[in-house]
């Protein structure tokens, strides 16, 4: 794809929007950037993207607020941020104009040199993403971890070579606009209810997580999780070559969990390859995630001795099951990356003491049953704040779990926490729901809950 002279409009200013206008940039392009935040100005568009080359011959452009048809009928391409619905009405009215519409994975894949390792599922990615990241750093000199967690992929791209490796978390948003985009390597985790508010039905959710094998062949691998539904059903239409992970059955090909340890079976043979105590991931969860980077490295030719090792000496990334201090015998674990209900659901089931629970936040349209049935006595209170607390509360109670607190603030339900637990007892953030509303995102919350736990006396 040549974007040489060629007039691209980038929509939204975040982190990948600033990421994709550079890149484009430094292709030759003449980038517009809108954005249709009001509050924003010129002035703060330039800034944000600090000090970047503008060639002679080349421009830069900014529109805050709608286009002009006249703009619209200028443009080459179009480039999407995740955060841009692509059934919005803006969008299907550039459509009108047979403008090409990409996404930033998109974008920065047209660039790419190496070769890509791609992850998506609803819950995982990052767990999945960041411990193969290490592999392929224990592995290889020139490796790059991009995507959804938190590293544009545009931003890195240009030092991708011949021999490097990408390791990318890609979320359901990021498969929407992908055309040409294609993994050595990819894996679909698992996939429940999550973004419904974006996707509509579970139908649209599920193909744009399978998306992301769209344009691979036999000559390529995709991991699948035989334990989901989804992905096991997936796999009879597959375009790749499968590879299963199952952490509650006994596979003939392909890993799996036995008898607390990781095996790999592979013609007729099978080989018992590490104990699940000699790692510091907590959670079956985490035996999938551990056993979904093992899988990947291994279609990728690591040496099995480089994954092992690199899994026994990874930690848990921040904001998932992380453990943050121990307060008058009280454990604390921040699980705000747990978004979504089957993501909270991994989070109590990790947790082996009574436990006060924090969850609640905005409304992605999820419902809580699953959620709720999880708790199996574990749970001495629900603390419930944000958007979503009645509406959690009456799940409750439907499913006979009555010890159901409201907080008004994240302060609040941690101090509710620190003045009722028992020594021997624990409090976990595991919201559930989605941090928008009251934080700017679930690092921010996370962030926050450390904070305040610390502060407890």
């Amino acid at each position: 794809m040549d974007f040489k002279k060629k007039k691209v409009l980038v929509v939204g200013s975040g982190k990948s929007g600033i990421a994709a206008v550079k890149l484009l940039l430094a292709a030759g392009a003449d980038p517009v950037m809108q954005d249709g935040n009001d509050k924003l100005t010129e002035e703060i568009l330039r800034e944000k993207l600090g000090d970047v080359v503008v060639a002679d011959g080349q421009s830069l452009s900014f529109v805050i607020g709608p286009l002009t048809g006249e703009m619209k009928q200028s443009l080459d391409y179009v480039v999407l941020s995740p955060g841009v619905p692509t059934d919005n009405d803006f969008v299907n009215d550039l459509r009108t104009y047979d403008i090409p519409i990409l996404g930033e994975i998109e974008l920065a894949y047209s660039f790419e040199k190496g070769n890509v390792l791609a992850i998506t599922g609803t819950n995982g990615k990052t767990t999945t993403t960041s411990l193969l990241g290490e592999i392929m750093k224990n592995h290889t000199r020139n490796v790059f971890v991009v995507g959804n967690i938190g590293n544009p992929y545009t931003d890195e791209v240009t030092k991708s070579e011949e021999d490097s490796v990408t390791v990318a978390e890609i979320s359901s948003f990021q498969l929407e606009t992908i055309h040409a985009f294609r993994p050595k390597v990819s894996a679909i985790l698992n996939i429940t209810p999550d973004h419904l508010d974006r996707h509509h039905t579970m139908e649209n959710y599920q193909k744009a997580k399978e998306d992301i094998t769209r344009n691979q062949t036999k000559e390529q691998v995709c991991v699948l999780n035989y334990e989901d539904a989804y992905t096991r059903e997936f796999a009879e239409r597959c375009p790749a070559k499968v590879v299963f992970f199952a952490s509650a059955h006994e596979l003939d090909d392909g890993f799996y969990y036995k008898d607390e340890c990781i095996w790999k079976a592979e013609n007729k043979e099978k080989v018992k390859l590490m104990n699940i105590h000699e790692m510091s991931l907590l959670g079956i969860h985490n035996v999938e995630n551990v056993m979904a980077a093992i899988a990947m490295a291994d279609a990728y030719h690591v040496p099995m001795e480089t994954i092992l090792q690199t899994v026994r000496s990874f930690k848990a990334v921040e904001h998932r099951i992380e453990y943050v201090a121990t307060k008058k015998g009280v454990d604390y674990y921040n699980d705000s990356k747990g978004t979504n209900p089957d993501a909270a659901i991994k989070g109590i089931r990790a947790m082996v003491k009574p436990t006060y629970l924090i969850g609640g936040g905005y409304d992605k349209q999820s419902e809580y049953d699953e959620w709720i049935d999880s708790f199996d006595g574990k749970v001495v209170a629900l603390v419930l704040i944000g958007q979503t607390r009645e509406k959690i509360a009456e799940c409750a109670k439907k499913h006979g779990f009555e010890h159901c607190v409201f907080a008004d603030s994240l302060q609040e339900a941690v101090d509710y926490c620190s003045s009722h637990a028992k020594e021997g007892e624990a409090v976990l953030l595991s919201p559930a729901c989605a941090s928008w509303g009251m934080f700017p995102n679930y690092e921010v919350r996370g962030n926050m809950f450390k904070d305040m736990v610390h502060a407890v006396k």
